[in-house]
């Protein structure tokens, strides 16, 4: 196994709560602008963090994986939104385009499962999380931040788990 980039932090979950949990707890430091990428597997567990995600976020609203409409919006209380993406049957960065990615970015986080498929449209700093199967029950979650707000994302996250900086 490769050693990790002083940056980044590797979690260990074991059941779909403690997926979500960690979602909350990155969720509950998301802002406008903030992109977040969920690489893995079908079933690794991108859409379990997302409800953790928006509920940390402080939205109320049912999470849904977005493969067949590819943008789910979430809401606050007072009307802000997380954007969810799915870009699993995107099949060329012109399609994707079409989206306007650029516009979800200003208008609220933007998370994307499957980033790797445009991942030339991605803005120069994000959170990219890969997330594997380590065992029938137990999920790997990889967070590697490009950029120092997403340095101080990791490390705030590493120290509220942990203890540690």
């Amino acid at each position: 196994m490769p050693i990790l980039d002083v940056n980044s932090l590797e979690i260990f979950s074991r059941s779909p709560e403690q997926t979500r949990r960690i979602g909350m707890r990155l969720g509950a430091s998301l802002q406008k602008g903030d992109v977040i990428c969920l690489q893995g597997e079908l079933g690794a567990g991108k859409t379990t963090l997302v409800q953790g995600l928006a509920q940390g976020w402080g939205s109320l609203d049912p999470v849904s994986s977005p493969t067949f409409i590819l943008v789910n919006i979430y809401r606050k209380p007072d009307a802000e939104m997380l954007f969810h993406l799915d870009t699993y049957r995107i099949s060329s960065n012109e399609e994707a385009e079409e989206l306007d990615i650029e516009e979800m970015i200003n208008q609220g986080p933007l998370v994307i499962e499957w980033p790797e498929r445009i991942r030339s449209l991605l803005p120069d700093q994000y959170l990219w999380v890969a997330l594997g199967y380590q065992g029938e029950e137990v999920r790997s979650i990889l967070l590697t931040p490009y950029g120092k707000r997403f340095r101080i994302m990791v490390s705030n996250l590493r120290q509220s788990v942990f203890g540690v900086v």
